[in-house]
């Protein structure tokens, strides 16, 4: 199994969020980890969500959240075009899936990832050859 892991907007926006901090300090770790030890993995579209997150729901000014979203640059960044849009919606439709998680899941499975971290889907469960993955529940076994 591979060692890159995609993170979901979910745990992005945990690692700013002042009103959870049980969940901040898990998606900070998270992150610390990744950036120690590599194979973190992003998209477009988790960049989009997150600034839309951070500036809606979390109240952070939009130049502030601009700045925040830098270090994520760091991280390979798969970009979202038509082909992989069609692809989602295959797997939408055939994994009975949300097609905003299904493009998350095709995006996981183009940059050969082996585990997607989020809160949306099923923990356990394997997709397209990517593993699920809920880092929220399974640091409070």
């Amino acid at each position: 199994m591979s060692a890159k892991t995609f993170i979901d907007t979910n745990v992005l926006a945990y690692a700013v969020d002042r009103d959870s901090p049980s969940k901040q300090r898990c998606a900070r770790e998270l992150l610390g980890k990744v950036e120690k030890d590599g194979g973190g993995v992003i998209s477009t579209q988790v960049l989009q969500e997150f600034f839309v997150t951070a500036t809606r729901k979390l109240g952070i000014e939009p130049l502030v959240a601009k700045g925040l979203v830098e270090p994520f640059l760091s991280l390979e960044v798969v970009m979202v075009d038509t082909a992989l849009i069609k692809e989602a919606m295959d797997c939408s439709i055939l994994d009975q899936i949300a097609f905003w998680d299904a493009l998350i899941v095709v995006s996981a499975a183009k940059a050969h990832c082996g585990r997607v971290w989020t809160e949306d889907l099923n923990a356990g469960q394997s997709i397209r050859g990517v593993r699920i993955e809920n880092p929220f529940l399974e640091r409070k076994r």
